[in-house]
């Protein structure tokens, strides 16, 4: 199993709430990873009627999970990791363009600063087109227990 199919596997996420498909690169400085949205995807029946795109919350969590989440375990990595606790401290999100049923997205995540357990990245997300489609700054806390 390689390291990267190991951190999502350490992911306390699970479906229909996991958006992490890939991860492609992962550094003390940065991760990058990939989720296709399903087009069966629960969120999806009402949002909007007739017309359904991601909710900006699921995009947002999705960034969270790659690029916090995710580069928090690899941070943790030289500590025994059989549980950890993870809490979302503050978003910061813009966005520019819509997400629809079926679509792959790529979240690239730049580390600020880790210290005390609070993990602070920017995070950008973009479409298969690699056109943006979000960005912002994400911090987080996460710790080994």
């Amino acid at each position: 199993m390689s390291e990267h199919q190991k951190i999502i596997d350490l992911l306390p996420y699970s479906h229909p709430f996991l958006f992490v498909d890939e991860l492609e690169k992962v550094t003390e400085n940065g991760i990058l990873g990939t989720h296709t949205f399903p087009m069966d995807a629960y969120f999806y029946k009402g949002h909007f009627k007739d017309n359904p795109v991601t909710p900006g919350v699921i995009l947002t969590e999705c960034m969270a999970q790659i690029g916090v989440v995710c580069l928090g375990i690899f941070l943790l990595k030289d500590e025994e990791l059989q549980s950890f606790g993870v809490a979302l401290s503050n978003a910061s999100i813009d966005y520019y363009l819509p997400v629809l049923p079926g679509e792959k997205v790529k979240v690239v995540s730049e580390k600020l600063y880790f210290r005390f357990g609070k993990l602070k990245c920017k995070v950008r997300m973009f479409n298969a087109e690699e056109k943006l489609v979000c960005r912002g700054e994400i911090s987080g806390m996460i710790k080994a227990e």
